[in-house]
């Protein structure tokens, strides 16, 4: 259950009819409502081991997203970071596409994902399937980014407008949550420490607050899992703490008790920020991307001193992505005015992008496409009236 899988959950309550099709899914990984909703999967998801190796089966996503049929529905909403844009619509049929990013495979980030000598040897492909993803593209009715930053990104790549709509993003876990009684005692009597949290994957750059945080001595907690993990243990030094997967207590726990987030890549929205802030902790993050959207921070190598009470984190310029002596410098200046920083400020940053407001924002949208996103905020058993069928 990540950032996509919630924006997933947030369309089901605005749509409570809808059909899900979707390239692979494996139940139980995701939430019960989602695994209720699935209507069909691509001839992907017969292949062994797929959840584990998709990114390997690159080359066949055109036939796949191809093989899905929404033939019979009012409205198809397609939730895209890769292929999902690209479904066959029947003519006549709204598309409106909630756009996580431009596939990062094959644009702006198509050197990070194949490095080296392999880049050189998938680069007829990269080429071949920019042309495609800009031809499918045409095709869809709508745009909707998920920030500026990515609405740029739609611009640049595929030529098209969007309209921005934040993601939805959780204010706390519900009471019936809590720690186990192991969990509990990892938080006992530890010391104070920064945090790093979300999928280790190359372009979230946690190599950049591993380095730094082993430079500094500063203790490091690494929560999340992903293909970077043994790559960052080995050059982790002993401040340096990895969890792998952990609950969502656990996760909501360590935002409350850290001294702040890290977040030393360009993200194309940032859900873990927001929830960090929501937690009434602060962010140091790159100026640019989606987090410059998302904190109030304040930019050290511009301003003296940070305004008391103003600011939710801090900045680091965004030329120096990718920079430890940067990151260091930030964490450094960060301890030094760390009582600057003022939790009611993170709060009331966290509280534009809830799940009411997203609601709200997206009825707004669906009038002006003129298509009834039903009664937003009635609980799903009281919207018998919806007449759309609705697929993602």
């Amino acid at each position: 259950m990540r950032g996509g899988e919630r924006c997933l959950e947030a369309f089901l309550k605005l749509y409570p009819d809808a059909d899900i099709f979707t390239l692979v899914h494996v139940p139980g990984r995701t939430s019960s409502l989602i695994d209720s909703r699935v209507k069909e999967v691509s001839f992907l998801n017969g292949i062994p081991g797929i959840a584990r190796l998709y990114r390997a089966f690159l080359p066949l996503f055109p036939f796949a997203v191809s093989s899905l049929n929404v033939k019979g529905y009012d409205l198809v909403i397609s939730l895209s970071h890769a292929v999902a844009k690209n479904v066959r619509v029947e003519p006549g049929v709204p598309h409106v596409c909630y756009c996580f990013t431009p596939m990062r495979y094959i644009w702006d980030q198509a050197a990070t994902y194949f490095s080296g000598i392999k880049y050189l040897l998938v680069l007829p492909l990269i080429y071949a399937f920019r042309w495609w993803d800009v031809r499918c593209a045409k095709q869809v009715t709508e745009f909707v980014a998920i920030s500026s930053f990515i609405s740029a990104r739609i611009r640049r790549f595929y030529g098209r407008r969007s309209f921005v709509i934040p993601p939805p993003v959780r204010m706390g876990v519900g009471n019936d949550v809590s720690l186990s009684s192991a969990e509990r005692e990892r938080f006992e009597n530890c010391p104070p420490f920064f945090l790093c949290a979300g999928a280790l994957v190359p372009y979230k750059r946690v190599d950049v607050a591993v380095d730094a945080c082993s430079r500094l001595g500063v203790s490091l907690w690494v929560v999340g899992k992903g293909p970077e993990m043994e790559r960052l243990k080995k050059r982790a030094g002993s401040s340096v703490r990895f969890f792998g997967h952990v609950s969502e207590a656990f996760l909501w726990e360590a935002y409350k008790r850290c001294e702040a987030l890290l977040f030393p890549g360009i993200e194309d929205f940032g859900i873990v920020p927001v929830e960090c802030l929501a937690s009434g902790r602060p962010v140091i993050a790159i100026e640019a991307g989606g987090a410059s959207e998302t904190v109030q921070g304040w930019s050290f190598s511009r301003d003296s001193a940070p305004v008391e009470g103003r600011y939710s984190g801090l900045f680091v310029p965004k030329h120096d992505v990718g920079s430890v002596d940067a990151f260091a410098e930030a964490i450094e200046v960060f301890r030094r005015n760390k009582t600057s920083f003022c939790r009611k400020s993170m709060v009331m940053n966290a509280q534009q992008f809830s799940y009411g407001l997203f609601f709200e924002r997206w009825r707004v949208f669906a009038k002006q496409l003129k298509v009834d996103p039903g009664r937003v905020g009635v609980p799903v058993s009281e919207r018998a009236d919806l007449s759309i069928r609705g697929a993602f």
